[in-house]
C-alpha cells in the first residue's frame, strides 16, 4: 500500500505544476483567459509560437516521465516491482495536470503528460509512436495530425511489446484524456 500511496501523491503533485501558467505569466498573460483557454502546449503555441512554447511542451511531458519514474521507484521499493504503481503515478500526474491543486483546478488535457509517462511504460512503442508522428506529420504537413496518429497509435504499438493487460491499462489512461476533452467541450458550450 505505501507504493501506491507514494506513486499517487507524487504523481499528482508533479502533474499539478502549472507549466503553461508559469510560462504565460512570464509573458504577461494567463492561458486560461485567452485562445481556447487550455493551459497547455497547443494554446501556448498559438499565443506565443513554437519557440516560446517549447518549455511547456518539455515541462508537460517531463511531468509524466518523472511521475512514471516515481512509480517505478515506489514499486521497486515497496511492492516488489510490477507496473501497477507506475500506471497509478502516471494517472495521478494526468489528473494533476487536468485538475491542478496549484492552479485552482484549471488544467490542460493531459496529452503530453500521458506521452511522457508512456515513454517510461513502454519506450520501444513510444519511439515507434514518435516515428508515426513524424511520418504522418510530414505526409500531411500537419504536426497536429501527426501527433494524433502517434498518440492514438500507442496502444496498438504497445501490443507488440507488452501483455494485453498492460495495453488495457494504457487504454484506461487514455480515457482520462477523453474525459478531460469532454469536460472542456461542456464548459465551452456553457460559455
Amino acid at each position: 500500500m505505501p507504493a501506491w500511496f507514494a506513486a499517487v501523491i507524487g504523481g499528482y503533485l508533479l502533474g499539478s505544476i502549472p507549466v503553461a501558467v508559469l510560462v504565460a505569466r512570464a509573458h504577461g498573460f494567463d492561458p486560461r483567459e485567452v485562445g481556447d483557454r487550455n493551459p497547455g502546449f497547443w494554446n501556448m503555441k498559438e499565443q506565443l509560437g513554437w519557440r516560446a512554447a517549447a518549455p511547456v511542451f518539455a515541462g508537460d511531458a517531463l511531468k509524466g516521465t518523472l511521475a512514471a519514474l516515481v512509480g517505478l521507484w515506489a514499486g521497486a521499493l515497496w511492492a516488489g516491482g510490477g507496473w501497477g504503481p507506475v500506471y497509478a503515478a502516471v494517472a495521478a500526474a494526468m489528473a494533476g495536470h487536468a485538475w491542478p491543486v496549484f492552479a485552482r483546478m484549471g488544467g490542460g488535457r493531459s496529452i503530453l503528460t500521458f506521452a511522457g509517462g508512456f515513454a517510461v511504460i513502454c519506450w520501444p512503442a513510444f519511439l515507434l509512436g514518435v516515428a508515426v508522428l513524424a511520418i504522418v506529420g510530414l505526409l500531411t504537413r500537419s504536426f497536429a495530425k501527426g501527433a494524433r496518429a502517434g498518440v492514438f497509435g500507442l496502444p496498438l504499438l504497445q501490443l507488440i511489446f507488452t501483455p494485453v493487460e498492460q495495453v488495457a491499462a494504457t487504454g484506461a489512461l487514455m480515457c482520462l484524456i477523453g474525459l478531460r476533452f469532454g469536460q472542456a467541450a461542456l464548459a465551452e458550450r456553457r460559455r
